[in-house]
């Protein structure tokens, strides 16, 4: 969805209405947005921009995500974006904000690996560690992708792109946590330079392998 949650003045209410309607005819079995803003009261972006991770954020985003579980009747994901920057008056770091979101509004996660990735691999950080802090209770959704690097003369610089197969970490990781916690509904992302057929399908096989690997120990 592109509600841009983050926008200060709140999502805009005609936009809620058609999604209402939207998942009255379709009954989707998940509703998702990201953790981010993608416009103001005049203009909408085609970029996911980062929030401050502040008390303030924290209420304006947690009352616009009741907003919208209260309109639709039911629970929402939010789904973890990629960052290229932080902001210096951070009161928390961003699995601080999310497990206080959750709390408040009772939302889930959308859990995107590469993202975790390339956030860490740009900001610092290990996604080791940022997968720690993750409750698997949560997450109702894993999304997987592949992202770019760039090479600065500050260091590298990735870039979730979704144009090239899952990176090895991020299989490492979204192994790992199917394997600690069992089989979640898992989306991969592919949507520039878009391959053959067989290439995503292999993509799709390989996390398709993990999930059934896994499917027994919590049968």
């Amino acid at each position: 969805m592109g509600l841009s949650l983050g926008s200060a003045n709140g999502l805009i209410d005609d936009q809620l209405e058609k999604l209402a309607q939207l998942c009255d005819r379709y009954q989707p079995a998940m509703v998702s947005d990201h953790l981010s803003f993608s416009g103001n009261a005049h203009d909408r972006f085609a970029d996911l921009l980062p929030l401050p991770y502040t008390n303030a954020m924290l209420d304006h985003f947690a009352a616009q995500v009741d907003r919208v579980q209260q309109r639709l009747g039911r629970r929402m994901l939010i789904e973890n974006p990629s960052c290229y920057l932080a902001y210096a008056h951070n009161d928390m770091d961003e699995t601080a904000f999310l497990a206080r979101l959750v709390k408040r509004t009772g939302c889930g996660l959308l859990l995107d690996i590469n993202n975790i990735v390339v956030t860490t691999g740009n900001l610092g950080g290990t996604a080791q560690d940022y997968l720690a802090a993750i409750d698997p209770d949560w997450v109702g959704e894993i999304h997987l992708a592949g992202h770019a690097t760039e090479i600065h003369d500050s260091g590298p610089l990735y870039i979730d792109d979704h144009g090239s197969p899952v990176g090895d970490i991020a299989w490492d990781l979204y192994r790992d946590f199917i394997a600690a916690h069992g089989p979640k509904p898992t989306l991969i992302e592919w949507d520039t330079e878009v391959p053959d057929y067989a290439t995503l399908m292999a993509e799709a096989d390989k996390a398709q392998s993990i999930l059934v690997e896994n499917s027994h120990a919590f049968a």
